[in-house]
């Protein structure tokens, strides 16, 4: 089946955002309760626009413009052709064009699809000498193969019950691993751990606690291997893009052939903290299941606990070093190091081990289902990205799919 394809301003109103004052980074423009949407919030969206780092102040807002719920963000410059949906009224800048479906002839979520699918396309255009750029007029050189209005409702339906299902797997993710950090602070840093009201102190330390090196915690402790990178091969290679908001990731991870020596094989409980460059420079996650013949490159240092019955512990107390490891980083801007030596001269409690394995006892669970619903969405998303070309193609009867349900986790 060949849809007709119809330039986007045909489809809804399109402009670009608008943010007039000069300068830019005026604070009077910001800290107030109108959201401010940036090309990173796209980029980092899940389909929906749910949260923002910066909001506009009323002075703000007056010179910019409030789009409502269900505008189709685009960013044209930084991160090209990243599209997602606010879920709420917001403001963005000129480096963000809003498109408001004609509810009519379109539907903004097939839409958003298909730029997903013409995404690297937009990108290859917007290619300049200096600086990537997507204008308007390229963006409307690309029309929009256009069903019939409800066989886009349809077809929105299925593709956006996996989005809306990850969405709520991430969100029971957070919640879960919010829990374990909330109690390890209250056990661990708050010192309001399971009978501490009878616990016997002594200048401000419980009874059987002490504050010991990370490194003296640790049976292995070190960087990781200058890779050999294949394609074919079957070793995988951690980097540190696979390290953010305190979990790990395996899709930016790369196949390598070299061999690699048992003890440098990541092993579940064993914590990654990034060591190098600015940006991802003390990024930590603990890796919670196990992994078959994967290592980590040299920008990433493994810590592993000496006592696996408190590897839950270990890995939240260098969770929560997170802020302190990222300061820690010396040398030039572009080339910051954290070493081995400085991670691991840093003291962290070792408390008497019934107490944390009893810690381990209560949290395991939680990160265990919160891997289960990575695992979930990981499988979501392979199963969306199959059907997404031949449903917006016509490739496939959208009246024949079956939408995903929720995992038991």
């Amino acid at each position: 089946m060949t849809w007709a394809k119809v330039p986007l301003n045909e489809l809804g109103y399109l402009s670009r955002g608008r943010s007039r004052h000069r300068p830019r980074n005026d604070p009077v423009l910001y800290g107030g309760t109108h959201p401010f949407i940036q090309t990173g919030d796209i980029k980092h969206a899940n389909f929906r626009i749910t949260e923002h780092s910066q909001t506009y102040s009323d002075a703000g807002l007056a010179q910019s413009r409030l789009w409502p719920k269900e505008t189709l963000c685009i960013t044209i410059a930084a991160n090209i052709a990243d599209t997602a949906l606010l879920s709420y009224s917001a403001c963005f800048p000129d480096s963000v064009i809003g498109f408001i479906a004609d509810s009519e002839k379109s539907d903004p979520r097939f839409v958003k699809y298909y730029f997903d699918i013409i995404q690297r396309e937009l990108q290859m255009v917007s290619q300049g000498a200096t600086q990537d750029n997507l204008s308007q007029e390229k963006l409307l050189s690309f029309g929009i193969a256009c069903p019939p209005i409800f066989v886009q409702r349809q077809i929105a339906e299925v593709l956006s019950s996996y989005d809306d299902l990850i969405a709520t797997n991430q969100r029971r993710i957070f919640l879960l691993e919010d829990a374990a950090r909330r109690l390890y602070r209250e056990w661990f840093v708050y010192l309001r751990f399971p009978g501490h009201e009878s616990a016997l102190v002594k200048n401000g330390v419980p009874h059987g606690w002490r504050k010991t090196p990370i490194a003296e915690q640790t049976c292995f402790f070190n960087r990781g291997i200058t890779p050999k990178y294949d394609d074919s091969a079957i070793g995988l290679i951690i980097n540190q893009k696979c390290i953010r908001d305190g979990r790990l990731s395996m899709q930016p991870a790369r196949r390598q052939s070299k061999d690699v020596k048992p003890d440098r094989l990541v092993q579940a409980g064993d914590v990654l903290i990034n060591s190098t460059g600015a940006g991802t420079l003390g990024r930590v996650a603990q890796v919670r299941s196990n992994i078959g013949n994967c290592t980590v490159d040299t920008h990433v240092t493994i810590a592993r606990a000496i006592d696996t019955n408190s590897a839950a512990y270990f890995g939240q107390a260098l969770l929560n070093l997170e802020p302190v490891f990222s300061a820690m980083g010396k040398g030039a801007t572009n080339q910051l190091e954290l070493s081995r030596a400085d991670i691991g001269s840093l003291d962290i409690w070792q408390p008497p081990q019934p107490l944390s394995a009893d810690f381990q006892r209560l949290i395991a669970p939680m990160l265990a289902q919160a891997e289960q619903l990575s695992a979930a969405n990981l499988s979501l998303e392979k199963a969306r990205d199959l059907l997404l070309p031949k449903l917006m193609s016509g490739q496939l009867d959208v009246s024949g799919i079956t939408r995903p349900e929720a995992a038991d986790a």
